[in-house]
Protein backbone atom coordinates (compact mmCIF):
# COMPACT_ATOMS: atom_id res chain seq x y z
CA UNK A 1 0.00 0.00 0.00
CA UNK A 2 1.33 3.43 -0.82
CA UNK A 3 1.60 6.06 1.88
CA UNK A 4 -1.22 8.20 0.58
CA UNK A 5 -3.66 5.32 0.90
CA UNK A 6 -2.26 4.38 4.30
CA UNK A 7 -3.04 7.87 5.62
CA UNK A 8 -6.56 7.56 4.24
CA UNK A 9 -7.09 4.09 5.71
CA UNK A 10 -5.90 5.31 9.10
CA UNK A 11 -8.22 8.33 8.96
CA UNK A 12 -11.13 6.10 7.94
CA UNK A 13 -10.26 3.61 10.66
CA UNK A 14 -10.28 6.34 13.29
CA UNK A 15 -13.79 7.38 12.32
CA UNK A 16 -15.04 3.78 12.58
CA UNK A 17 -13.27 3.34 15.93
CA UNK A 18 -14.94 6.41 17.41
CA UNK A 19 -18.26 5.69 15.71
CA UNK A 20 -18.46 2.40 17.60
CA UNK A 21 -17.27 4.01 20.85
CA UNK A 22 -19.97 6.70 20.84
CA UNK A 23 -22.72 4.24 19.81
CA UNK A 24 -22.08 1.59 22.49
CA UNK A 25 -21.70 3.03 26.01
CA UNK A 26 -22.42 0.69 28.89
CA UNK A 27 -25.22 3.03 29.95
CA UNK A 28 -26.63 6.08 28.20
CA UNK A 29 -27.14 7.57 31.67
CA UNK A 30 -23.38 7.74 32.17
CA UNK A 31 -21.61 9.13 29.11
CA UNK A 32 -18.85 11.75 29.14
CA UNK A 33 -20.08 14.96 27.49
CA UNK A 34 -17.63 14.91 24.54
CA UNK A 35 -19.01 11.47 23.60
CA UNK A 36 -22.56 12.79 23.24
CA UNK A 37 -24.09 14.58 20.27
CA UNK A 38 -25.17 18.19 20.64
CA UNK A 39 -28.88 18.18 21.48
CA UNK A 40 -29.67 20.40 18.48
CA UNK A 41 -27.52 23.35 17.35
CA UNK A 42 -23.80 23.14 18.00
CA UNK A 43 -21.04 20.61 17.49
CA UNK A 44 -19.31 18.23 19.89
CA UNK A 45 -16.37 15.94 19.00
CA UNK A 46 -18.95 13.18 18.46
CA UNK A 47 -20.69 15.29 15.82
CA UNK A 48 -17.51 15.22 13.74
CA UNK A 49 -17.33 11.45 13.32
CA UNK A 50 -20.04 10.85 10.71
CA UNK A 51 -19.25 13.84 8.44
CA UNK A 52 -15.56 12.93 8.61
CA UNK A 53 -16.47 9.48 7.29
CA UNK A 54 -18.67 10.97 4.57
CA UNK A 55 -15.81 13.27 3.57
CA UNK A 56 -13.55 10.21 3.31
CA UNK A 57 -16.18 8.52 1.11
CA UNK A 58 -15.74 11.42 -1.30
CA UNK A 59 -11.94 11.27 -1.16
CA UNK A 60 -11.99 7.52 -1.83
CA UNK A 61 -14.54 7.97 -4.61
CA UNK A 62 -12.16 10.26 -6.49
CA UNK A 63 -9.42 7.63 -6.28
CA UNK A 64 -11.80 4.93 -7.53
CA UNK A 65 -13.18 7.14 -10.30
CA UNK A 66 -9.66 7.83 -11.59
CA UNK A 67 -9.43 4.13 -12.48
CA UNK A 68 -12.43 4.53 -14.79
CA UNK A 69 -11.10 7.51 -16.73
CA UNK A 70 -11.08 6.74 -20.42
CA UNK A 71 -13.95 4.27 -20.21
CA UNK A 72 -17.66 4.87 -20.65
CA UNK A 73 -19.55 6.57 -17.83
CA UNK A 74 -22.03 3.71 -17.87
CA UNK A 75 -19.49 1.35 -16.31
CA UNK A 76 -18.73 3.73 -13.43
CA UNK A 77 -22.41 4.51 -12.85
CA UNK A 78 -23.35 0.82 -12.89
CA UNK A 79 -20.67 0.04 -10.32
CA UNK A 80 -21.59 3.02 -8.12
CA UNK A 81 -25.33 2.30 -8.18
CA UNK A 82 -24.73 -1.37 -7.41
CA UNK A 83 -22.48 -0.51 -4.48
CA UNK A 84 -24.81 2.16 -3.15
CA UNK A 85 -27.85 -0.12 -3.26
CA UNK A 86 -25.97 -2.92 -1.50
CA UNK A 87 -24.94 -0.57 1.33
CA UNK A 88 -28.55 0.65 1.66
CA UNK A 89 -29.80 -2.95 1.78
CA UNK A 90 -27.30 -3.87 4.49
CA UNK A 91 -28.47 -0.85 6.49
CA UNK A 92 -32.11 -1.90 6.17
CA UNK A 93 -31.29 -5.47 7.22
CA UNK A 94 -29.40 -4.19 10.27
CA UNK A 95 -32.42 -2.08 11.23
CA UNK A 96 -34.68 -5.10 10.82
CA UNK A 97 -32.45 -7.52 12.77
CA UNK A 98 -33.40 -9.71 14.61
CA UNK A 99 -35.95 -10.49 11.94
CA UNK A 100 -38.16 -12.73 14.06
CA UNK A 101 -38.90 -10.08 16.70
CA UNK A 102 -39.43 -7.01 14.50
CA UNK A 103 -42.52 -6.20 12.49
CA UNK A 104 -41.52 -4.92 9.06
CA UNK A 105 -44.44 -2.47 9.28
CA UNK A 106 -42.41 -0.64 11.95
CA UNK A 107 -39.03 -0.89 10.24
CA UNK A 108 -36.98 2.29 10.34
CA UNK A 109 -36.16 3.09 6.73
CA UNK A 110 -33.25 5.44 7.38
CA UNK A 111 -29.91 5.04 9.10
CA UNK A 112 -26.17 5.61 8.85
CA UNK A 113 -25.54 3.04 6.11
CA UNK A 114 -28.58 4.16 4.14
CA UNK A 115 -27.25 7.71 4.15
CA UNK A 116 -23.79 6.57 3.09
CA UNK A 117 -25.15 4.40 0.27
CA UNK A 118 -27.57 6.99 -1.09
CA UNK A 119 -25.12 9.89 -0.84
CA UNK A 120 -22.34 7.91 -2.50
CA UNK A 121 -24.60 6.74 -5.30
CA UNK A 122 -25.96 10.19 -6.16
CA UNK A 123 -22.59 11.93 -5.81
CA UNK A 124 -20.98 9.31 -8.05
CA UNK A 125 -23.56 9.96 -10.76
CA UNK A 126 -23.06 13.72 -10.43
CA UNK A 127 -19.29 13.63 -10.87
CA UNK A 128 -19.63 11.46 -13.96
CA UNK A 129 -21.63 14.17 -15.74
CA UNK A 130 -20.23 17.41 -14.30
CA UNK A 131 -16.78 18.66 -15.21
CA UNK A 132 -14.34 19.08 -12.35
CA UNK A 133 -14.17 22.87 -12.74
CA UNK A 134 -17.93 23.15 -12.18
CA UNK A 135 -18.12 20.96 -9.07
CA UNK A 136 -17.51 23.88 -6.69
CA UNK A 137 -20.48 25.65 -8.31
CA UNK A 138 -22.62 22.54 -7.92
CA UNK A 139 -21.60 22.19 -4.28
CA UNK A 140 -22.47 25.83 -3.60
CA UNK A 141 -25.82 25.42 -5.36
CA UNK A 142 -26.65 22.37 -3.23
CA UNK A 143 -25.81 24.09 0.06
CA UNK A 144 -27.60 27.35 -0.78
CA UNK A 145 -30.65 25.56 -2.22
CA UNK A 146 -30.97 23.44 0.92
CA UNK A 147 -30.90 26.57 3.09
CA UNK A 148 -33.59 28.24 0.98
CA UNK A 149 -35.76 25.10 0.95
CA UNK A 150 -35.64 24.75 4.74
CA UNK A 151 -36.43 28.43 5.33
CA UNK A 152 -39.39 28.32 2.93
CA UNK A 153 -41.76 27.07 5.64
CA UNK A 154 -41.38 30.25 7.71
CA UNK A 155 -41.40 30.40 11.50
CA UNK A 156 -39.81 27.41 13.23
CA UNK A 157 -38.13 26.30 10.00
CA UNK A 158 -34.94 25.27 11.79
CA UNK A 159 -36.56 23.82 14.92
CA UNK A 160 -36.92 20.15 15.83
CA UNK A 161 -40.69 20.27 15.53
CA UNK A 162 -41.06 22.48 12.46
CA UNK A 163 -38.21 21.59 10.12
CA UNK A 164 -39.05 20.44 6.61
CA UNK A 165 -36.87 17.32 6.90
CA UNK A 166 -39.26 15.95 9.51
CA UNK A 167 -42.37 17.09 7.64
CA UNK A 168 -41.36 15.37 4.40
CA UNK A 169 -40.36 12.12 6.11
CA UNK A 170 -43.66 11.96 7.99
CA UNK A 171 -45.63 12.64 4.81
CA UNK A 172 -43.79 10.10 2.67
CA UNK A 173 -43.02 7.28 5.08
CA UNK A 174 -45.19 7.66 8.17
CA UNK A 175 -44.34 7.80 11.86
CA UNK A 176 -43.69 4.03 12.38
CA UNK A 177 -40.73 4.14 9.99
CA UNK A 178 -38.99 7.17 11.52
CA UNK A 179 -36.48 7.44 14.37
CA UNK A 180 -37.99 8.60 17.69
CA UNK A 181 -34.87 9.17 19.77
CA UNK A 182 -35.50 12.93 19.92
CA UNK A 183 -38.77 12.44 21.80
CA UNK A 184 -40.83 12.96 18.65
CA UNK A 185 -40.62 11.34 15.21
CA UNK A 186 -37.61 12.90 13.51
CA UNK A 187 -34.88 11.14 11.59
CA UNK A 188 -31.38 12.68 11.60
CA UNK A 189 -30.68 10.62 8.48
CA UNK A 190 -33.87 11.74 6.74
CA UNK A 191 -34.52 12.04 3.03
CA UNK A 192 -34.20 15.81 2.50
CA UNK A 193 -31.13 16.17 4.73
CA UNK A 194 -29.38 13.63 2.50
CA UNK A 195 -29.00 16.51 0.00
CA UNK A 196 -26.35 18.39 2.04
CA UNK A 197 -24.80 15.04 3.01
CA UNK A 198 -24.18 14.55 -0.71
CA UNK A 199 -22.45 17.93 -0.48
CA UNK A 200 -20.08 16.52 2.14
CA UNK A 201 -19.18 13.66 -0.20
CA UNK A 202 -18.66 16.09 -3.09
CA UNK A 203 -16.41 18.22 -0.90
CA UNK A 204 -14.22 15.19 -0.21
CA UNK A 205 -14.19 14.34 -3.92
CA UNK A 206 -13.16 17.85 -4.98
CA UNK A 207 -10.37 18.01 -2.41
CA UNK A 208 -9.14 14.55 -3.38
CA UNK A 209 -8.98 15.53 -7.05
CA UNK A 210 -6.93 18.56 -6.04
CA UNK A 211 -4.57 16.38 -3.97
CA UNK A 212 -4.06 13.84 -6.74
CA UNK A 213 -2.32 16.39 -8.97
CA UNK A 214 0.09 17.32 -6.17
CA UNK A 215 3.20 15.15 -5.90
CA UNK A 216 4.86 17.04 -3.07
CA UNK A 217 3.46 16.20 0.37
CA UNK A 218 4.18 19.67 1.71
CA UNK A 219 2.08 21.15 -1.10
CA UNK A 220 -0.75 18.74 -0.29
CA UNK A 221 -0.65 19.76 3.35
CA UNK A 222 -0.59 23.46 2.50
CA UNK A 223 -3.58 23.12 0.19
CA UNK A 224 -5.55 21.03 2.69
CA UNK A 225 -4.90 23.55 5.45
CA UNK A 226 -5.79 26.50 3.22
CA UNK A 227 -9.04 24.96 2.01
CA UNK A 228 -9.78 23.66 5.51
CA UNK A 229 -9.39 27.05 7.18
CA UNK A 230 -11.49 28.62 4.43
CA UNK A 231 -14.34 26.12 4.82
CA UNK A 232 -14.32 26.31 8.62
CA UNK A 233 -14.43 30.11 8.44
CA UNK A 234 -17.31 30.09 5.94
CA UNK A 235 -19.19 27.57 8.07
CA UNK A 236 -18.82 29.69 11.20
CA UNK A 237 -19.86 32.86 9.37
CA UNK A 238 -22.92 31.16 7.86
CA UNK A 239 -23.80 29.73 11.27
CA UNK A 240 -23.60 33.18 12.84
CA UNK A 241 -25.74 34.76 10.14
CA UNK A 242 -28.75 32.49 10.20
CA UNK A 243 -28.00 28.83 9.46
CA UNK A 244 -26.60 27.31 12.67
CA UNK A 245 -24.17 24.41 12.67
CA UNK A 246 -26.52 21.49 13.23
CA UNK A 247 -25.92 17.78 12.71
CA UNK A 248 -29.54 16.50 12.94
CA UNK A 249 -30.61 18.52 9.88
CA UNK A 250 -27.06 18.42 8.42
CA UNK A 251 -27.08 22.18 7.89
CA UNK A 252 -25.01 23.72 5.11
CA UNK A 253 -22.83 25.50 7.67
CA UNK A 254 -22.25 22.09 9.28
CA UNK A 255 -21.09 20.71 5.91
CA UNK A 256 -18.50 23.46 5.53
CA UNK A 257 -17.39 23.49 9.16
CA UNK A 258 -16.92 19.73 9.51
CA UNK A 259 -15.54 19.39 5.98
CA UNK A 260 -12.90 22.00 6.74
CA UNK A 261 -11.92 20.24 9.95
CA UNK A 262 -11.70 16.95 8.04
CA UNK A 263 -9.28 18.56 5.59
CA UNK A 264 -7.08 19.79 8.43
CA UNK A 265 -7.20 16.39 10.10
CA UNK A 266 -6.20 14.68 6.85
CA UNK A 267 -3.33 17.16 6.53
CA UNK A 268 -2.21 16.06 9.98
CA UNK A 269 -2.32 12.40 8.96
CA UNK A 270 -0.21 13.08 5.87
CA UNK A 271 2.27 15.06 7.97
CA UNK A 272 2.65 12.30 10.57
CA UNK A 273 2.61 9.30 8.22
CA UNK A 274 4.12 10.61 4.99
CA UNK A 275 6.44 13.40 6.10
CA UNK A 276 7.58 12.32 9.57
CA UNK A 277 7.31 8.64 8.57
CA UNK A 278 5.72 7.60 11.88
CA UNK A 279 3.88 4.44 10.91
CA UNK A 280 4.31 1.85 13.65
CA UNK A 281 1.12 2.96 15.39
CA UNK A 282 -1.02 2.92 12.25
CA UNK A 283 -1.86 -0.80 12.43
CA UNK A 284 -4.33 -0.04 15.21
CA UNK A 285 -6.60 2.02 12.97
CA UNK A 286 -5.65 0.57 9.58
CA UNK A 287 -7.44 -2.65 10.50
CA UNK A 288 -10.71 -0.73 10.93
CA UNK A 289 -10.05 1.34 7.82
CA UNK A 290 -9.55 -1.69 5.59
CA UNK A 291 -12.95 -3.19 6.45
CA UNK A 292 -15.13 -0.34 7.73
CA UNK A 293 -18.46 -1.84 6.66
CA UNK A 294 -17.71 -5.17 8.35
CA UNK A 295 -16.63 -3.47 11.59
CA UNK A 296 -19.63 -1.15 11.74
CA UNK A 297 -22.15 -3.88 10.89
CA UNK A 298 -20.54 -6.28 13.35
CA UNK A 299 -20.83 -3.75 16.18
CA UNK A 300 -24.56 -3.40 15.53
CA UNK A 301 -25.10 -7.16 15.35
CA UNK A 302 -23.21 -7.78 18.60
CA UNK A 303 -25.18 -5.13 20.47
CA UNK A 304 -28.54 -6.32 19.15
CA UNK A 305 -27.67 -9.93 19.96
CA UNK A 306 -26.77 -8.99 23.55
CA UNK A 307 -30.14 -7.26 23.82
CA UNK A 308 -31.84 -10.55 22.92
CA UNK A 309 -30.23 -12.56 25.72
CA UNK A 310 -31.70 -12.28 29.22
CA UNK A 311 -29.88 -12.90 32.49
CA UNK A 312 -32.42 -12.73 35.28
CA UNK A 313 -34.43 -9.56 34.77
CA UNK A 314 -31.73 -7.86 32.72
CA UNK A 315 -30.56 -8.13 29.16
CA UNK A 316 -26.96 -9.31 28.73
CA UNK A 317 -25.92 -5.81 27.61
CA UNK A 318 -27.16 -4.17 30.81
CA UNK A 319 -26.04 -7.08 32.99
CA UNK A 320 -22.43 -6.84 31.80
CA UNK A 321 -22.34 -3.15 32.60
CA UNK A 322 -24.05 -3.28 36.01
CA UNK A 323 -22.38 -6.51 37.17
CA UNK A 324 -18.87 -6.14 35.74
CA UNK A 325 -17.90 -2.72 34.43
CA UNK A 326 -19.80 -0.43 36.82
CA UNK A 327 -18.59 -2.13 40.04
CA UNK A 328 -14.97 -2.22 38.85
CA UNK A 329 -14.61 1.11 37.03
CA UNK A 330 -17.48 3.25 38.31
CA UNK A 331 -20.37 4.87 36.46
CA UNK A 332 -18.84 6.97 33.71
CA UNK A 333 -15.49 5.26 33.25
CA UNK A 334 -17.20 1.87 33.43
CA UNK A 335 -19.56 2.93 30.66
CA UNK A 336 -16.58 3.98 28.54
CA UNK A 337 -14.65 0.77 29.30
CA UNK A 338 -17.67 -1.25 28.19
CA UNK A 339 -17.56 0.51 24.80
CA UNK A 340 -13.77 0.12 24.58
CA UNK A 341 -14.06 -3.61 25.29
CA UNK A 342 -16.55 -3.99 22.47
CA UNK A 343 -14.47 -1.97 20.03
CA UNK A 344 -11.34 -3.97 20.90
CA UNK A 345 -13.22 -7.23 20.35
CA UNK A 346 -14.13 -6.04 16.87
CA UNK A 347 -10.58 -4.79 16.34
CA UNK A 348 -9.16 -8.26 16.94
CA UNK A 349 -11.40 -9.60 14.17
CA UNK A 350 -10.47 -6.70 11.88
CA UNK A 351 -6.76 -7.16 12.65
CA UNK A 352 -6.92 -10.87 11.80
CA UNK A 353 -8.67 -10.01 8.53
CA UNK A 354 -5.96 -7.45 7.78
CA UNK A 355 -3.19 -9.94 8.55
CA UNK A 356 -4.74 -12.44 6.14
CA UNK A 357 -5.30 -9.79 3.48
CA UNK A 358 -9.08 -10.10 3.64
CA UNK A 359 -10.86 -6.96 2.44
CA UNK A 360 -14.63 -7.18 2.10
CA UNK A 361 -15.99 -4.98 -0.69
CA UNK A 362 -19.56 -4.46 -1.87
Amino acid sequence: MNQRLLALDVFRGMTIFFMIIVNTPGSWNFVYAPLLHAKWDGCTPTDLVFPFFMFIVGVSMAISYSKFEGVKNEEWIKKAVSRGLKIILIGLLLNWFPFFTKNIAELRFFGVLQRIGLSFMIAAIMVSFVQKKYLWIMLGAILISYWVILLSVGEGALSLEGNLVRTIDLALFGEPHIYTGYGIPFDPEGLLSTLPAIGTVLLGYIISKNMMVQVDNYKKIQNLLAYGIGCVSLGLIWSYFGFPINKPIWSSSYVLFTGGLAMMFLAGMIWIIDVLNYKKWTFVFKAFGQNPLVCYALSGLIVKTMLLISIGEQKLYAWLYTSVYQPVFGNYFGSLMFALSLVMTIWVIAWLMDRKGIIVKV
